[in-house]
This record gives C-alpha cells, sequence and structure tokens, in this order.
C-alpha cells in the first residue's frame, strides 16, 4: 500500500460503471480492510463483482465484495478490463497447470496443494488433493457463492470424484457462508502415496484439510539426515517425518510424539501400511523433551514440527516464547554433531525472528548451530510477491555443536 500525503481529491463518481469501490490509496495487496476504502456505491451486494477505483477514481483493478467481512475485498485483478466469473476459471486452470504441466506432480505423488490462495491470485480459496478427493478450505463469501462451478472444472482437470469442505465456523458467521448449501462428499477418509510411502488421510479428524502436504519435499530431505541415525520426531502428527526417516531414510530407531490420541493412533496405521517400526509416544512434547534431558537421553536427529503458536498480535509474547522453550528442549537432547530441523507455520512470525529465536535458544544452554539451510513449503504452495505473509512455513536445518 503506498498512501499519497494531502486532502482526497474531489471525484466525480458520476459514469461509473456500478457496482464500484473507492479506495482511499492505492492497495496492491489482495486483501483491503474497511479504514482503507473511501466509499462504496449502494448497488454492491455480499459476494458481487465490484469495480475497484484507485484514489484519484481511475479505474485500478476488480475484487469480490462483502461488507460483512473483516476483509471486505477482495481484490483478484489488477486493470481496467472488464472482469466476470470466467476470471476464476483462468486463474483455476493456471493453478492446475502448474501442479501438472511444470511441477509434474502426479508423477510422484497423489497429494498436494492445487490452489494456494493468494499465491494463486484465488483469494478465499484452499484446495488440496488426496488420490480421487478434493479437500477444499474456503474464506470468502463470493468464493463460496462460485463453488459448484469452480468444483466441477477441477474435478474435470484433475480427474478426481469426490469432495469436502471445510470452513470455520467464525469465518462462516463473518462472512454469511451458509456451509449446508454445500454438503461434502461422504467420504471418512482415503490412502494416498507421496515419494514411495503411503499415507491414510482421515478427514473427519485431520486438521487443517487432513494433511500437511506441505511439508512434503521437506520429508523427503530428512530421510538423508536420518540414514543409520536416532531419531526423534516431536509433535510428530500422522507420523510424517518418523515413517519418511524409518523407510526411507533407513533410520536406526524412530520416536514420534504427540499430545493428540487420534493422531497417534493414524500416525500408527501409516506406519503398519509401509511395514515402518517407530515408537509412537503419546505425551506432550514439552514434558517428554523434558524428561529425556532430565535422564540424559539424547538423539542424533531431532525435529521440531508444532502447530501453529503465534496467531496474532495479542498472543505474540507468549508464542514466541513457547517457540524458544520449545527450542532450548530440542537443542538440549540433540547429540553433539547431531542435527535439529526445526519448524514453524505460524505466518505472523518472520522467518528472520524465528531463526533469532532458534538462535537465542542454543545461546541459553551454551550450544551453537551450524545452519545449514532454509527451507519452506513445496512449490506447489506458492507465495504472491504483494502478499508476503503467504511465507508461513519456515524450516531451519542445523548441526548442533
Amino acid at each position: 500500500m503506498s498512501p499519497r500525503p494531502g486532502p482526497e481529491p474531489e471525484v466525480d463518481r458520476r459514469g461509473w460503471k456500478t457496482p464500484w469501490v473507492h479506495l482511499k490509496s492505492y492497495r496492491f495487496h489482495p486483501h483491503v480492510y474497511p479504514p482503507m476504502i473511501r466509499a462504496v456505491s449502494p448497488d454492491a451486494r455480499p459476494g458481487s463483482w465490484v469495480q475497484v477505483r484507485d484514489r484519484d477514481g481511475r479505474l485500478f483493478g476488480a475484487g469480490l465484495w462483502n461488507d460483512r467481512s473483516r476483509v471486505p475485498l477482495r481484490i483478484l485483478h489488477h486493470g481496467p478490463d472488464p472482469v466476470d466469473d470466467s476470471l476464476l476459471t483462468t486463474l483455476l486452470d493456471r493453478a492446475i497447470d502448474l501442479r501438472l504441466s511444470h511441477l509434474r506432480l502426479p508423477e510422484f505423488t497423489d497429494a498436494y496443494r492445487v490452489v494456494h490462495s493468494d499465491g494463486d491470485g484465488l483469494s478465499g480459496l484452499v484446495v488440496d488433493r488426496f488420490a480421487d478427493v478434493l479437500s477444499v478450505q474456503v474464506h470468502s463469501l463470493g468464493i463460496w457463492q462460485r463453488l459448484p462451478t469452480l468444483l466441477k472444472r477441477l474435478h474435470e482437470r484433475l480427474g478426481t470424484t469426490r469432495a469436502v469442505f471445510e470452513v470455520d465456523p467464525d469465518i462462516a458467521r463473518q462472512e454469511g457462508i451458509r456451509v449446508a448449501d454445500i454438503p461434502s462428499d461422504p467420504v471418512r477418509s482415503v490412502k494416498i502415496r507421496e515419494n514411495g510411502i503411503r499415507y491414510e488421510v482421515d478427514f473427519t479428524s485431520g486438521h487443517k484439510t487432513g494433511f500437511f502436504c506441505d511439508q512434503r519435499d521437506n520429508r523427503r530431505r530428512l530421510a538423508d539426515l536420518a540414514r543409520g541415525r536416532r531419531v526423534l520426531d516431536l509433535c510428530s502428527y500422522t507420523g510424517g517425518f518418523s515413517i519418511s526417516a524409518k523407510v526411507t531414510g533407513q533410520a536406526a530407531e524412530v520416536s514420534g510424539v504427540d499430545l493428540d490420541e487420534k493422531v497417534i493412533a493414524q500416525a500408527r496405521r501409516n506406519a503398519n501400511l509401509n511395514d515402518a517400526r517407530v515408537q509412537w509416544v503419546y505425551c506432550d512434547a514439552f514434558s517428554y523433551a523434558r524428561q529425556m534431558r532430565a535422564d540424559g537421553k539424547r538423539f542424533e536427529v531431532v525435529i521440531l514440527d508444532p502447530p501453529k503458536l503465534v496467531f496474532g498480535r495479542e498472543d505474540d509474547e507468549e508464542g514466541l516464547r513457547r517457540y524458544e522453550d520449545l527450542n532450548i528442549l530440542g537443542i538440549s537432547i540433540t547429540e553433539p554433531s547431531g542435527f535439529l530441523v526445526t519448524c514453524s507455520c505460524s505466518g505472523q512470525l518472520p522467518a528472520e525472528e524465528f531463526e533469532r529465536i532458534v538462535v537465542r535458544a542454543g545461546q541459553r544452554i551454551d550450544r551453537k548451530l551450524q545452519i545449514l539451510d532454509r527451507t519452506g513449503p513445496g512449490l506447489d504452495h506458492p507465495v504472491l510477491s504483494n502478499c508476503p505473509e503467504g511465507r508461513y512455513l519456515k524450516v531451519i536445518w542445523a548441526r548442533v555443536w
């Protein structure tokens, strides 16, 4: 956003094609909040396309409007060209082409992100593919109203046949989304393949869209570090890192720890699908790591992949403290010259700040980190240059001295 100084100019809105939204300032970010809006035409309806005008009244782009929403305007197009629902199909095809034609993801997996919201220019829509099932998250009324058409196109292009939908209840209330209007298909679970490993995705109890396909490339890379080593996977969820370490990496010993009984049960089923011997522990990751430290137990590879700990400004301090505490514990139970793979999926936490937290955690217990690399999600999770907060997943690969 680049606000211009001085009083707002007088603008003659007569002759503007309606509905329209008049901005107070230039806004190339796809999300436009109420303080950034100068005026809205009376005929702008929730979910409708609107022309977007800049501060001086020039045609700036087009977006989907919803005055009920915390994000009342989502800009999907910049430029003077007229826009209708065909734009969504164009953006959807572009997203699918990236996964199928350029990344060629189906060659080694049938589980990947098809649409990554703002990263694909489709603000408010997230779609993951799991075999023949699409797992769909919606954050925008305008997208929800057009979902049947979008879903038909997705099935045509991908060869999928079923879909499950997830709308956060708070978002549904804010947006005015009637979830019952588009029911999910009756599918409980599906089996997928990823880099030669099989997993079961349970849609009835899974987090987010059912499986963290964003860590796919990091799971494959972790296997190289795990070869012949003793591995601890804290916050193991359904066992992605643990099973990859054992099956692909041929780790000597793997322990996966999580506090959710359902995901531990799912992890066991995933291990059984691959004849992988993993020790699963139902326990809080912090408590388990403290016990290992007290017992003098150390591992050659430690993975820290906690759920989101920072959600917004109001809980920054507590979330940052928990990240530091977890990394102190993880580093303390890593063998000298062992490897630490530590992750954050908090979009509100910048990569530089996360790295400072991890480095400070080592310093507090007199351990040094030899940082080998910094990675993120796979290429099927692109980040829009004008929406940097889409760079949510951060992974630091380090050797602990």
